[in-house]
């Protein structure tokens, strides 16, 4: 700053008013960081860009700057900026982080996804805010709403989040189609992408983008990463703690690991693949110690107990939170000092993304630490963790023409304009980069498909440029009943009847194999009692019965990239050539390679001398 006390750089183009903010914050002695320097002037300028750089660098706030610089200098009729993200946490921890500066501006902010209360979504229908921040999903809903459809005729901006988390589903695609359709209704707006890591920038920008110029922007950063993988060995003790909690000693012995990590660090992440495994850890160190402090978090879990765990991490009452990817994109807290990975990550971009939680900020180490299991679990988590380090991100693939996206937005068009000419239809679809190449063909075919199943009506014996796809009542409920794209299964509520709380959903498929009164079983890492089973509802009550059963939730665990397995061969191969040659320096070498410790290491050599 000069003597003024004006900001120097690249903040003095912002508006006068968010300067002013700026010097009250938190961030009014700092200077720009290298994303915002590169990033404000062409937001300002209305330019469509992508913001690529790692965690706590600074993305948001280059972002919002502009943004709501632009907001103050126009005066726009809200809602004028849609904020996507992937998750509920997200949203949240972003509407907590951005709604003091919105204060401060005098704008208003709100947030709008499956928690959002009704009374909620009738005060933003009948007072909008400037800027709504939304999930993936929740934006199709508001698109064929009538009062919501007419404050996002005003929308101008609009921001994408963490946009390699839906790239290489039907998720993305649902939102490149949606994307279309909200241009179609407010005209052109400036689009705004972000993203800590991604394989295909060019290639993820034109598939938001239907084509249109985007400034893809990077920012290298002095951030750096320490990523280790061990795989703890029993020690004296470990005999108690198996026998405490039924279980191996080499399973007491990685538990042990964990909660010594989670004490040795001030904040820590833990992270699991799979809802189940992460029910499982937290049972087990409860059985152990139950004023351990640890939270757990999955979207299986009910918003409350979801929303209680965050703030209790966020006021550090808890050590470590241990979760699934419902946590890796959303609370962005300065005290996370380590994040564990329990197993491997399965993706190098998956490990990265996490494991930049901690050490948020650019001057501080991103350090993580990978428990192994098996000897297969060791071999493809020192890939991993190699590519890491290596800045060796998957290369991203893409869903194209997926017709049952398709015919679900079609059917959302029918909601929004009633009649649809079937060329202009076309026209709007084909501009969505992932239906770019789509056959007319095709497209009619869709239509044909729609008529036949009643949810719409089309006139397929028409000339083609007078064919109409019209809305039919059917199509209702089949459009709202679908607004996600990942599958669905039938859910039980479960209910605390001592409480009378909402604690979280079972599954279909465990309550066919367990759903019987009398029978235990874990969730929130606590065991509960079944005492009725209604229509839809679980009736519970807590118990201590510590071989409750581990539920099982479908759909969780990806699948490991090619270039993963190819590498994982070529170590196998390598170790086996290595101890026809010198089977004494093997250990060795591998640590050299590979960032392990000699358990993994001794287990990978073990594997292959038994070949």
């Amino acid at each position: 700053m000069d003597a003024d006390g004006e900001r120097k750089g690249i903040f003095a183009k912002l508006h006068p008013e968010v300067m002013r903010v700026l010097k009250k914050s938190e961030l009014k002695d700092k200077e720009p960081t290298p994303i915002q320097e590169v990033s404000i002037e062409p937001i300002l300028d209305g330019k469509n860009t992508m913001l690529i750089s790692e965690t706590g660098t600074g993305k948001t706030m280059a972002v919002m700057f502009p943004i709501f610089s632009r907001i103050m200098e126009t005066q726009p009729k809200p809602i004028v900026a849609l904020y996507v993200t992937p998750l509920k946490a997200l949203n949240r921890d972003l509407l907590d982080r951005l709604m003091w500066w919105a204060n401060e501006l005098g704008l208003e902010l709100g947030v709008r996804h499956g928690d959002t209360t009704q009374h909620e979504r009738n005060m933003q229908r009948e007072f909008p805010p400037h800027m709504l921040i939304v999930t993936l999903e929740t934006l199709q809903p508001l698109l064929t709403a009538k009062t919501m459809r007419e404050k996002l005729k005003n929308v101008k901006y609009v921001i994408l989040d963490e946009v390699h988390e839906a790239i290489e589903s039907k998720r993305g695609i649902q939102l490149s189609l949606a994307l279309e359709r909200l241009r179609k209704l407010c005209g052109d707006f400036q689009l705004i992408m972000l993203s800590a890591t991604v394989g295909s920038p060019d290639k993820v920008a034109a598939f938001f983008a239907g084509g249109r110029d985007v400034q893809i922007i990077r920012a290298e950063t002095a951030k750096q990463f320490d990523i280790s993988v061990i795989s703890p060995e029993p020690k004296p003790g470990d005999d108690e703690i198996a026998h405490a909690v039924y279980t191996t000693e080499e399973t007491a012995a990685r538990l042990r690991a964990i909660m010594e990590l989670i004490k040795s660090a001030r904040s820590s992440l833990t992270f699991t693949n799979t809802r189940e495994f992460a029910e499982i850890l937290v049972s087990r160190i409860r059985n152990l110690d139950k004023h351990f402090p640890v939270g757990i978090h999955h979207s299986s879990l009910s918003k409350t107990v979801r929303i209680e765990t965050e703030k209790k991490f966020k006021a550090e009452e808890i050590k470590s939170i241990i979760a699934t990817s419902s946590l890796q994109l959303g609370i962005d807290i300065g005290s996370i000092d380590l994040v564990i990975q329990y197993m491997s990550p399965r993706r190098v971009s998956q490990l990265t993304q996490r494991i930049g939680r901690a050490g948020h900020g650019m001057d501080r180490i991103s350090r993580g630490i990978v428990i192994a299991t098996d000897e297969d679990d060791c071999f493809e988590a020192s890939v991993i963790a190699r590519r890491a380090l290596a800045g060796e991100l998957e290369p991203t693939r893409f869903h194209t023409n997926a017709l049952d996206v398709l015919a679900h937005q079609i059917v959302g068009m029918t909601l929004e304009d009633w009649k649809l000419n079937v060329k202009e239809t076309y026209a709007t679809l084909t501009r969505a980069w992932p239906y770019s190449t789509l056959p007319m063909q095709d497209f009619l075919s869709v239509a044909r498909q729609l008529k036949i199943l009643g949810l719409v009506f089309y006139n397929e014996e028409a000339p083609i440029d007078e064919r109409m796809i019209e809305k039919k009542k059917r199509g209702f409920e089949y459009y709202f009943s679908q607004l996600s794209t990942i599958p669905t299964t039938k859910n039980y509520r479960v209910f605390n009847t001592l409480e009378q709380t909402f604690v979280g959903t079972l599954d279909e498929e465990f309550m066919a194999l367990h759903g019987e009164p009398g029978t235990t079983f874990v969730v929130k890492g606590e065991p509960w009692r079944i005492l009725e089973v209604e229509e839809d509802r679980v009736l519970v009550e807590p118990t201590s019965d510590i071989e409750a059963a581990i539920p099982g939730w479908d759909g969780e665990l990806m699948p490991v990239d090619y270039g993963v397995a190819q590498e994982v061969g070529s170590l196998r191969g390598r170790i086996a050539d290595m101890l026809e040659k010198d089977g004494r320096s093997v250990k060795d070498e591998l640590r050299k390679l590979y960032p392990i410790d000699d358990g993994v290491a001794e287990k990978m050599i073990k594997i292959i001398r038994q070949r």
